[in-house]
C-alpha cells in the first residue's frame, strides 16, 4: 500500500527535520534525523535539519517552514512541549498533538486510560521514597520491572529477579524520573505493532517479533548491535495476528494518536494472552528501526515512507482554539 506515488513534493513546501533535542536519547535522535533529512531529499524534498538542541525556538520561527518532521525522541520533543510551540507557531508538523503526546509519554497515565477502555495491560504499581517495596514485589510478583515512566529507548529498566535487588533498580529510576513504575513481568513474546493514519482511518503495518539477547532488548540491543533479530511477519496464529492488531490501533485511538506511532505488545507464554506495553508517538527512524521495517514489509520503502509521514503533517488545535 504506497501513497507516495500521490504525493507533489512541490506542495510540502520548504520542510524542516526536527532532530537532535536535550533528551537522554539525543543520540538516536540525531541517527533518526539523518535518515529522514535524506530521504525526504531523495524525493526532491525542500528539506533542512533543525537540531532543536542546538538552535532556539526564534530561530525555528525565523526558518519560516511550511511544515516539519519531528524526528525527536523522548522529553523535549516526544512529550508535547515542542509540539505546544509548534501549534503557536502555526507551524503544521507530523505526529500525535500535544495532548496524545503527553500522555503517551507518561506511561502510568497511559495505562490508565487503556484500562478505563478495558484493554490490558501488565499490572503496575507507582513507587516513590515512601513505598513498601517489599509489599510491592509481593503483590506484583517477581520478577517484576522497574522503570523511569518518562524515559524511552529501554533507558533506566531493571528487571528485579530478587526483592534484595528491588532497591537499587529503585534508586537507578528515580534517578531519572519523579516517579517510578515497578511493573508485572509477562514471560513470553515481545512484538510491536506500527500504524500510520488518524482515527477510523488508521491503519496497522505488519506486527514485527522482536527476538533479542538473553531476551534483553535493551538501548544497546536496539540501536547497536546486530545481534537482535527480527521476524515480520511472525510465526503466529493468524486469529493471534489479528488481535494483536486490533488491541494496537485501540491503543492508539484511545490516546488520541495520530499521523503516526508504534505499539508494543507482549504475548504471556503460559496461555498466549496479549498485553499493551507502551506507545511510541515519535518511534525511531534509525537503521535499526521498527517502524521502516514493518513499512518494508508491506512494500512501502523507507524514502516512502518518510514522504507518507511528512505529507500528513498537520496542525492538532480545534479550529474554534486558532
Amino acid at each position: 500500500m504506497n501513497q507516495a506515488s500521490a504525493i507533489d513534493v512541490k506542495q510540502l513546501g520548504k520542510v524542516g527535520v526536527l532532530f537532535g533535542g536535550r533528551s537522554a536519547e539525543r543520540e538516536v535522535s540525531l541517527m533518526s534525523g539523518a535518515g529522514v533529512l535524506a530521504a525526504l531529499k531523495s524525493h526532491g524534498v525542500d528539506a533542512h535539519g533543525f537540531d532543536t538542541g542546538e538552535r532556539s525556538l526564534a530561530e525555528l520561527a525565523a526558518e519560516k517552514f511550511d511544515r516539519v518532521f519531528i524526528a525527536l525522541h523522548g522529553r523535549f520533543g516526544e512529550d508535547g512541549s515542542l509540539q505546544g510551540a509548534l501549534e503557536q507557531l502555526g507551524i503544521p508538523y507530523t505526529g500525535s498533538g500535544v495532548m496524545a503526546c503527553s500522555v503517551g509519554m507518561d506511561k502510568v497515565y497511559t495505562k490508565m486510560i487503556w484500562l478505563m477502555h478495558e484493554l490490558p495491560t501488565p499490572k503496575y504499581a507507582v513507587l516513590d521514597d515512601s513505598s513498601d517495596l517489599a509489599k510491592v514485589a509481593a503483590e506484583l510478583g517477581l520478577p517484576l520491572i522497574v522503570k523511569p515512566p518518562h524515559e524511552g529507548s529501554s533507558i533506566g529498566i531493571t528487571t528485579v529477579n530478587e526483592a534484595s535487588a528491588f532497591q537499587a533498580a529503585y534508586d537507578i529510576a528515580a534517578g531519572l524520573d519523579d516517579s517510578v513504575l515497578a511493573e508485572e513481568f509477562i514471560k513470553g513474546r515481545e512484538f510491536t505493532v506500527a500504524i500510520l493514519g488518524k482515527g477510523a482511518a488508521a491503519r496497522a503495518l505488519p506486527p514485527i517479533e522482536i527476538v533479542a539477547p538473553q531476551g534483553n532488548y535493551d538501548y544497546q540491543n536496539k540501536y547497536f548491535t546486530d545481534d537482535t533479530q527480527y521476524f515480520c511477519p511472525p510465526q503466529l496464529d493468524p486469529a493471534i495476528i489479528a488481535e494483536m492488531e486490533r488491541i494496537a490501533l485501540a491503543a492508539y485511538r484511545a490516546l488520541g494518536c495520530e499521523g503516526w506511532g508504534r505499539v508494543d505488545v507482549l504475548m504471556r507464554a503460559a496461555d498466549s494472552k496479549l498485553f499493551l506495553l507502551e506507545v511510541n508517538t515519535s518511534p525511531g527512524m534509525t537503521g535499526h528501526s521498527l517502524v521502516p521495517m514493518a513499512a518494508r514489509a508491506e512494500g512501502t520503502s523507507y524514502e516512502d515512507l518518510c514522504l507518507e509521514i511528512v505529507s500528513g503533517a498537520s496542525l492538532k488545535m480545534h479550529k474554534g482554539q486558532r
